[in-house]
């Protein structure tokens, strides 16, 4: 215990030391600007007194008087907009204790143990991170009721401001996927970082900088004038510099905060602390594939799943029976889940899932004929069958366009209606006809490397960013193309390699990409079934390197379905931009408690993907009319994998070999492959198909 000790005691005096340093920064500013003012002071009583007299002197008081008039004006503007501006937010979902009284008293038995102050309240975020965050500005709720009369202190507010423990914000994953003890052990290092934070310096500077970080995002929008415009800019650039003379030193001193808190938590179930971080790992890999392949497909068409967090339990027990790891699985399981913890844990996941739509796609907060939830029971029929569907119809309203016949010539009577024959014959390549060649950057690298012939189509590679919390990692883009993808994809993987956030470490949040607007695209969101047509610079676009590959008539195609898509979701959100109420009938969801704190007009705030290429939606729209296909004339029905979403089951197996016989149609106009895998499965691919 000495160790222990004497490591918290060090951590937190190098936490106290850069505190004091981040508070001199605001000193040395303070008399920087307090500096003409007292040299008017001397030169005013030197006039005063007879000794500085003279034409020059008498100069000197005006000029130096009228500069310091200025300065002081502008400090107190400064000082006006850091204290008057909001701090940044993270949403959340509050949760009371009257709901968790369980999860309330694991907490504050924690804080006992650990010797700190207990968390003001505790939140859920749709995120497998957890932290703690400071509330206390007063544009976030009045301060916490105290038990004596307020009147007796007369400088009880800023006390209060002071003194207030901050909210703990919890991951909603974890509490369904892991177990009371591992929860408890994750939270240790972060409950223990309310003991630093209750140190008047260390909060101080902490308020210090999160004004400066509101005063920038405040200021970063353009005003409604000239003199309004030159005011924020000379605010902005004066709060930017305090803020880089401040970074090293709260830098270090939220570092001294982390060490001081995983110093002192080592004392709590510090063996159980192992085994609960390989679960934080799990649990990332698990939500990030049920957002982007599962929930992703659902939000696109409308539809919200509803119990995002059960849904997670369940990827994360497919993941782990296809890891083989099930046995070691099966004892944790046995035990006391950490929701278990929650008075009404239905409704805490519908609220948390609500808000994860919000945040990764950007739908309403209210619940209405176009936005409704669905449940897991109901995901095939609703998400599943309906966008394969409407896929295959936007398919053949393209190929409408582009003047390809309904039916060859000769054609038996019935067969005009929208079938498979007539994608296929459309986009056979003739001998004459050659493909577009593709342009793979890898392959010039390497004249002798081999295409990846079980990637799944559709899936847009992209870096997953790593700043501040972490933010699930975009997969497949399309419900179908899950639908072709490989099972033993998502065990190529090893979930524990996933860069999963250490709570130790994660003692305050870094608010400020949620509401900066220089972070924030300036326009709004590209269609998510639209190619990117930026240009690269050189004044060309980026549609050849997307269709590079295809075919002439697939490339063709595919520009029409961007063009489509395009437009479809611009109607889309020019239907959601406006400001008529809602219909009537709508609902307000359960997530709208605790989310007033947090500008949502820039949503999505964590969009999950960038947008698909053209060979991509050539590829989704294809597999999309194949399945409706085999659905229609071969028995075959929608299903749901946990890891890969949409699927295609016949006789109760899911087909994922598909995928291979469809780029081959794209890539080089050969049906041939796809036409055998048709016959195999009894699919009759000249009779026409249901459509939305």
């Amino acid at each position: 215990m000495t160790g222990i000790g004497g490591g918290v005691e060090l951590g937190a005096q190098a936490a106290r030391s850069r505190a004091l340093a981040v508070l001199r920064v605001r000193s040395r500013a303070l008399a920087v600007a307090l500096l003409p003012a007292a040299v008017a002071v001397i030169l005013l009583a030197g006039g005063s007194t007879g000794h500085l007299v003279g034409g020059g002197w008498d100069a000197a008081r005006w000029a130096v008087s009228v500069l310091a008039l200025l300065v002081l004006a502008a400090t107190a503007a400064v000082a006006l907009v850091v204290a008057r501006a909001r701090p940044a937010v993270t949403p959340t979902v509050a949760v009371a204790e009257e709901s968790a009284p369980d999860l309330y008293r694991m907490v504050r038995d924690l804080a006992d143990r650990l010797d700190v102050p207990a968390p003001s309240a505790i939140a859920l975020t749709p995120d497998c991170d957890s932290w703690l965050e400071d509330r206390t500005h007063p544009a976030h709720g009045p301060p916490p009721a105290r038990d004596q009369d307020d009147l007796s202190d007369p400088v009880g507010p800023a006390r209060r401001r002071s003194a207030a423990a901050p909210v703990l914000v919890i991951g909603s994953p974890f509490l369904w996927w892991m177990r009371v003890g591992e929860l408890r052990a994750v939270l240790a290092p972060v409950v223990a970082g309310t003991g630093p934070a209750a140190h008047p310096d260390i909060a101080a500077a902490r308020r210090f900088i999160r004004g400066l970080d509101a005063a920038v995002a405040a200021t970063s929008t353009d005003g409604r004038g000239p003199l309004a415009r030159a005011a924020r800019g000379g605010i902005g650039r004066v709060s930017r510099l305090l803020l880089r003379g401040c970074r090293v030193h709260a830098a270090e001193m939220e570092r001294g905060v982390a060490a001081a808190a995983a110093e002192r938590a080592q004392a709590v179930d510090y063996g159980l602390r192992i085994v609960a971080q390989e679960q934080v790992g799990l649990a990332y890999a698990g939500w990030d594939r049920l957002l982007t392949r599962v929930a992703l497909p659902a939000w696109r068409m409308g539809r919200w799943p509803s119990r995002l967090d059960v849904g997670v339990v369940a990827a994360l027990t497919e993941l782990s029976r296809r890891d083989r790891l099930a046995e070691g699985f099966a004892s944790r399981l046995g035990e006391r889940p950490a929701c278990d913890l929650l008075e009404e844990p239905g409704l805490m996941d519908e609220a948390v899932s609500l808000l994860a739509a919000r945040l990764f796609h950007g739908g309403p907060a209210e619940t209405g004929p176009d936005w409704a939830p669905v449940g897991w029971e109901e995901y095939p029929e609703e998400v599943v069958d309906r966008a394969w569907r409407t896929d295959a119809a936007r398919l053949h309203r393209v190929l409408d366009t582009l003047g390809v016949r309904r039916a060859a010539e000769g054609a038996a009577p019935g067969t005009d209606g929208p079938t498979l024959s007539r994608v296929l014959d459309h986009l056979t390549t003739t001998p004459a006809e050659a493909p577009v060649p593709a342009r793979d950057p890898a392959a010039d690298a390497d004249p002798d490397a081999t295409p990846d012939t079980g990637a799944t189509p559709g899936t847009a590679h992209h870096a997953t960013p790593g700043a501040g919390t972490a933010t699930p990692s975009a997969g497949t883009a399309t419900p179908d193309d899950q639908a072709t993808s490989d099972p033993e994809a998502a065990t190529a993987s090893d979930p524990q390699a996933a860069t999963a956030p250490d709570p130790q470490a994660a003692t305050t949040p870094d608010p400020q990409p949620l509401t900066t607007p220089d972070d924030q695209p300036a326009d709004a969101p590209a269609a998510p079934g639209s190619a990117d047509h930026s240009d690269d610079g050189n004044g060309t676009e980026d549609d050849d390197d997307d269709l590079a590959g295809t075919t002439p008539r697939g490339a063709a195609l595919a520009a029409g379905l961007s063009a489509q898509l395009a437009r479809e979701e611009a109607r889309t959100q020019a239907l959601a931009s406006g400001t008529a109420p809602p219909p009537p009938g709508t609902t307000t969801g359960p997530a709208a408690t605790g989310t007033a704190l947090w500008d949502d007009r820039a949503l999505p705030l964590l969009p999950l993907q960038p947008p698909r290429t053209g060979r991509e939606i050539l590829t989704a729209h294809i597999t999309a009319m194949v399945c409706c296909a085999a659905m229609d004339t071969a028995g075959a029905t929608p299903g749901l994998d946990w890891l890969d979403g949409p699927t295609l089951l016949v006789d109760g197996a899911r087909r994922a070999d598909l995928a291979l016989h469809v780029r081959s149609l794209v890539e080089t106009g050969d049906p041939a492959p796809l036409r055998a895998w048709l016959s195999d499965l009894g699919v009759r691919p000249e009779k026409p198909v249901r459509l939305v």
